[in-house]
């Protein structure tokens, strides 16, 4: 017995120097030796987050070391240091933590602390599962040891650009708190946005802690910007501190929206009866809450909630689930490390070493040498857990991102629908939609109605004109010709035309005031630069621009522009002269290739009816001279359906009607295009629209100034030595009427409303040639980076086109328009431009087709019926029919059948050139042969 003592004690000395060891030499120990693995867990104890927790933490590790299913003989120990939210002392507990060889460590809350930590993890190997660390860098690859078992707010981000969008808000003004956590989480945002084609138009930082006159001064310059919709990304600590001073301010309204992330959840969930001071500091606000499954493990837990002692909160949020699940996940994990056969080492790194005296006992802190195998086994761990199913995917992401987006009203809070990355916004919870195919259209998102801020359910407009004091930037262009649109005046605005007051008329429709002073661009003695305008607003110059200016593909790729108030294109203006009289006008209706055309019908259809009639109408018999002289005459005279000839068969009427049917078609169209070329005054130009301008030499004018100039260069490839630029009116007459030859021009291109008002000018001396080749349009426009309104995707610019279209329908549009821009000499005269046109065979082929059609049918039944007539009737040879002699008994009478090898194509021809009565009279005869035969045969049988 006095050996196996000696033994044993030899033993646990040996162990003790083992676990001991000494600086330098590397040691081991054993969990299975211990039956003990010891836990940290590093959070804030007394914040929002860490009273919800902390006995979250506790009641998973006794309840994991009460299980009898896992981590059979082990038992976890949980070493708990408080980081009272300063990342120094984080880093310092844990350090201290790290004595304690520790295998893994849950926590951190804050994002800052998790990015300090978790290089202190990475050198000693210990896995890092932080159930509050949100901050998407964190999961970079510079924190391999970094496991987030909580929601990535990259997905959180993603939510709210979606919320945002489904109610048409493009700009949103970020509050954040101005560390990693807040600036990474609105990076994010950012980034989600611009994918969306919307934008942050302001952030505003405060730190953390900052004083309710700080916060104040921030609230102040936000309420100055245009964006009502204000997204806020702070500590559930000091978060409601941003909404008190809101309040006080007044910015808690009809007209604002509000949009938290999980943050505030967070601290509504904390109390089942929230305080109502509280409750009404918030009212209409939406927040994001990480949504974790409803389940029956969920809800026990919330019966034992109550049972725990040690708690200071009447509730718990999503974070205490997350940590339980935390506890959880590393169990189920050590459970498969251990019976894998694996053991847990620690081993000191000559790397650290105290040196210098220093006190800190870096040398203390060992490397978990397994820490690389629990992480893996970690990261493969599956399990249903309090929050739903915790997997993760390829980038050490929880799966299945979702989120309940909930509404503050009243004494709590009201859901209005869920966010996931697999299907967006819906009502139904994702869980649903998780077995059906991924959908982000949105045209299937839904939410149920929200109350806003005001106790208003009318979604806001989200924007209001900016507050500053400052007017918006008007530049119009001073224009040296058509000041009818828009010019200098000496009224207080500076300027006047028509569209200055379509402008005007616009904003005086808009719900809120918008300031503005308008600034003259050009110098008055030549139109400006449309191009450099729009440049000039596009580099903040000028905040908007207003005049007459075109929507073009380019400009539109730097600047915003509003509906249009007036289309317009451009066309081509000559010179003309009247036409002299033409002797065979009267050829001209239809082309020659349906001139053939008709002449042979009428010719054809003529074959086809003599043909029908030939054998029952004697007005179609006759010497063959007669009979072509009867189809030409026939043919002809339907034309003025003087025919004299009746037709008797069927199959004749049949054609015949279709063909005078076609012929009252050609007649009535070839009778108008006539009328129209005699009586119509017939103008002609060499230019007849901008197919024949471009194949041609002239010059051509285009008005100075505008965006003809570079269109007919760069798109249509015509010479920059034809272009001649135009200044005004009288230079477009004195141009035309030159002519090309004599200095002038040929055609001159220009806008549609131009053209107009230069045909008033002129009293339509000259005319339009062709169709426009362009569309486009008149609107206002603003710049692509402005400090106030008309900014890119703007919702001034959508409700300034909202203002044009009340415009247009109430009639003020077009009474603007008159005013300055009326047309009612000109208009009735400006269509006569081209010569009439020919009707050619594209027509008219439906009805040949028609007609030749019918014509087909009725010969294909007219021959097949012949020739069956002929075949049947017509005995093998009459004249030796009457010398034959008694045919023997043995054979039948003959019926007249021939087979088809022995018909004859003359004798067809003669049979088919007898009449119908003689057909018929020869039937009859054949019949009596045939039955006297037959009488006979039976006679002499007998």
């Amino acid at each position: 017995m006095k050996p196996m003592v000696i033994f044993l004690v030899f033993g646990m000395w040996v162990m003790v120097v083992v676990v001991k060891g000494k600086p330098g030499n590397t040691t081991s120990s054993s969990s299975r030796m211990h039956s003990v693995v010891n836990v940290g867990a590093l959070f804030t104890v007394n914040s929002v987050i860490g009273r919800s927790v902390k006995p979250a933490i506790a009641a998973a590790i006794d309840d994991v070391n009460s299980n009898p299913t896992i981590l059979v003989g082990t038992r976890l120990n949980l070493i708990l240091h408080d980081t009272n939210c300063s990342g120094f002392l984080g880093t310092i507990g844990a350090l201290q933590l790290m004595e304690n060889d520790v295998v893994a460590a849950i926590g951190p809350q804050s994002s800052g602390i998790a990015h300090v930590i978790s290089h202190v993890v990475n050198e000693l190997h210990v896995p890092l599962l932080s159930f509050g660390a949100t901050d998407p860098t964190l999961s970079s690859l510079e924190y391999p040891y970094f496991i987030r078992t909580t929601q990535n707010d990259y997905h959180q981000m993603s939510a709210i650009t979606d919320f945002v969008l489904h109610f048409d808000w493009k700009e949103v003004i970020a509050i954040f708190v101005d560390d990693d956590y807040g600036r990474n989480g609105i990076s994010a945002l950012s980034d989600a946005l611009s994918k969306k084609h919307a934008k942050i138009s302001y952030k505003a930082s405060f730190t953390s802690g900052a004083s309710e006159r700080e916060i104040t001064e921030l609230l102040i310059g936000v309420n100055l910007r245009e964006s009502r919709v204000y997204v806020v990304h702070v500590n559930p600590d000091s978060g409601l501190e941003i909404f008190a001073v809101a309040k006080k301010l007044g910015m808690m309204t009809s007209g604002y929206i509000w949009i938290t992330t999980d943050w505030l959840p967070a601290v509504l969930d904390l109390s089942e009866l929230p305080d109502p001071d509280t409750m009404n500091l918030i009212q209409g606000v939406v927040s994001l809450r990480q949504h974790t499954s409803s389940s029956d493990i969920k809800k026990s837990f919330g019966k034992k909630w109550k049972n725990i002692k040690e708690k200071e909160t009447s509730s718990f949020n999503s974070y205490a689930l997350y940590a339980y699940d935390s506890v959880w996940l590393l169990a189920h994990a050590l459970d498969k490390f251990l019976k894998s056969g694996n053991s847990i080492t620690f081993s000191y790194d000559p790397k650290l070493r105290n040196t210098n005296g220093s006190e800190l006992r870096l040398s203390e802190l060992r490397i978990f040498n397994e820490g690389e195998k629990l992480l893996e086994t970690i990261l493969t761990t599956t399990f249903v857990g309090l929050t739903g199913e915790v997997k993760f995917n390829e980038d050490k992401n929880l799966i299945h991102p979702a989120y309940d987006i909930v509404n503050t009203v009243g004494t709590g809070v009201r859901i209005i629908g869920y966010w996931s990355n697999h299907s967006g916004l819906s009502v139904a919870v994702p869980e649903s939609l998780y077995a059906k195919p991924s959908n982000h259209s949105p045209a299937d998102e839904r939410l149920y109605s929200v109350i806003w801020p005001g106790e208003t359910t009318k979604p806001p407009r989200g924007w209001v004109f900016p507050n500053n004091g400052t007017p918006l930037r008007v530049a119009v262009p001073y224009r040296y010709s058509y000041k009818e649109v828009v010019t200098k005046d000496k009224s207080p605005e500076g300027v006047r035309g028509y569209c200055i007051d379509v402008f005007e008329a616009a904003v005086n429709l808009l719900p809120y005031p918008v300031p503005r002073k308008y600034f003259l661009y050009g110098d008055g003695r030549r139109n400006p630069s449309y191009t450099n305008l729009v440049n000039s607003v596009a580099q903040n110059t000028y905040d908007a621009a207003v005049g007459d200016v075109t929507i073009t593909t380019n400009r539109t790729r730097i600047v915003d522009f509003t509906q249009p108030y007036m289309e317009s294109g451009l066309v081509i203006v000559v010179a003309v002269k009247e036409a002299k009289p033409q002797p065979w006008a009267f050829l001209k209706p239809f082309t020659i290739e349906m001139w053939l055309v008709t002449g042979g019908f009428f010719l054809f259809v003529g074959c086809v009816v003599w043909t029908l009639e030939h054998r029952l109408n004697h007005e179609f018999r006759g010497p063959p001279r007669q009979q072509i002289i009867t189809i030409f005459w026939f043919s002809f005279s339907t034309m003025f359906f003087s025919h004299r000839e009746n037709t008797v068969s069927t199959m004749g009427r049949f054609v015949l009607i279709l063909w005078l049917f076609v012929v009252l078609i050609i007649n009535s169209s070839y009778t108008a295009s006539l009328t129209s070329i005699l009586t119509v005054q017939q103008l002609t130009s060499r230019i007849e629209g901008i197919d024949s301008l471009i194949s041609s030499n002239d010059p051509i004018g285009v008005q100075d100034g505008t965006f003809a100039y570079n269109y007919l260069v760069r798109d249509l490839n015509i010479l920059e030595s034809r272009i001649k630029p135009l200044r005004d009116e009288v230079e477009y007459v004195n141009a035309l009427r030159l002519g090309p030859k004599a200095g002038g021009v040929a055609a001159i291109v220009d806008e549609l409303p131009y053209i107009e008002l230069f045909m008033r000018y002129t009293k339509c001396e000259f005319r339009i040639v062709g169709e426009e080749f362009t569309k486009s349009g008149w609107g206002f426009k603003s710049k692509l980076h402005a400090p106030q309104a008309f900014q890119r995707d703007s919702p001034l610019a959508v409700d300034l086109s909202t203002a044009i279209l009340q415009l247009s329908e109430n009639g003020d549009l077009q009474r603007i328009h008159d005013k300055w821009l009326s047309l009612a000499s000109c208009s009735s005269q400006t269509t006569q431009v081209e010569e009439t046109s020919s009707l050619s065979l594209n027509n008219f082929w439906g009805l040949f087709l028609i007609c030749g059609v019918a014509c087909f049918i009725s010969l294909s039944i007219f021959f097949c019926s012949i020739l069956c007539q002929y075949l049947r009737f017509i005995p093998h040879d009459e004249e030796a029919h009457d010398h034959e002699t008694v045919e023997p008994p043995s054979q039948t009478p003959r019926t007249g059948r021939r087979s088809l090898r022995g018909i004859s194509f003359k004798d067809l021809v003669d049979f088919y050139d007898r009449k119908e009565a003689e057909i018929k009279e020869m039937v009859r005869r054949n019949r009596r042969h045939a039955s006297r035969d037959s009488d006979e045969h039976n006679s002499s049988s007998s």
